[in-house]
């Protein structure tokens, strides 16, 4: 008799999620008890366990689909839950209804993000991210707060303009604006001496303030999504924005309506 594939899951990549969606329900608590600064630090280490997971995974070749779905529920919860309840206790709960609406924006809008994300795998281009990605919303939202606590900012006196960043983070991630998804960088070739140096000064920079360069750093990230398709098409459509872009268009197509339209160009 042919043997039976044994039943289970990869261990490694699912802890690593597991860590991360740890990080993102440890986020939600500290803020419940007044902890923002923690909070804010949480999702920034969920940020780096979601990071690793996917490249374990790759580099050990424990992909599964059981991974994939996991790890898309835990980024659910750790960038777009997490970010959201951080922020409306933080500096939202004195806005009423304006405030709970923009916490709401922007965990509609993570969902939408990774529901899009889910169905262009292997279609999408692997150079851009179409929308802010989720943990970089998350990043942008987190690193808002944490400079808050660093400067003694009592995030109620300046609702509104966490609402507007919330709000506003939460739109790019449903948005039609190309990210640099940095997915071609190749950590594993050489380099020359002077990038190494490089990069030490980046640890320095960021180790001296690293609520301020992390929030600086995501928010000119999230500002290169615009600037990146503004510079890139000649002529600004709506599609550019927002909704299906026309390379979605086609490949949702229905199988009869391709087939229709084949037909249409054999006849002309």
């Amino acid at each position: 008799m042919p043997e039976q594939k044994r039943r289970g899951i990869y261990l490694l990549p699912n802890l690593l999620t597991t860590a991360g969606l740890f990080s993102g329900f440890f986020a939600i608590v500290s803020s419940m008890n007044g902890r923002f600064e923690a909070a804010a630090v949480a999702i920034f280490v969920a940020m780096i366990f979601d990071g690793l997971d996917g490249r374990v995974a790759r580099m050990t070749n424990t992909q599964s689909e059981f991974g994939a779905e996991y790890d898309s529920m835990a980024d659910m919860v750790s960038f777009g839950v997490a970010p959201a309840i951080v922020a409306y206790n933080w500096g939202l709960t004195g806005l009423g209804k304006i405030g709970w609406l923009a916490a709401f924006i922007y965990v509609a809008a993570a969902a939408l993000r990774l529901a899009r994300f889910n169905t262009q795998i292997g279609i999408a281009d692997n150079r851009y991210f179409q929308g802010l990605a989720s943990p970089a919303a998350a990043a942008l939202v987190a690193g808002l707060i944490w400079v808050g606590v660093e400067y003694d900012i009592d995030g109620q006196d300046y609702g509104i303009i966490v609402a507007i960043i919330t709000g506003v983070s939460g739109l790019l991630m449903v948005s039609n604006f190309k990210y640099n998804s940095f997915k071609e960088l190749n950590l594993s070739g050489k380099v020359p001496f002077v990038a190494l140096l490089i990069i030490m000064l980046i640890f320095v920079v960021v180790a001296t303030e690293p609520a301020l360069v992390l929030f600086i750093v995501f928010a000119l990230y999230a500002l290169a999504g615009p600037i990146n398709t503004f510079r890139t098409v000649d002529k600004l459509t709506i599609e550019d924005v927002v909704g299906d872009t026309k390379e979605q268009d086609e490949e949702c197509q229905p199988e009869e309506d391709t087939k229709t339209e084949d037909k249409k160009t054999e006849t002309k």
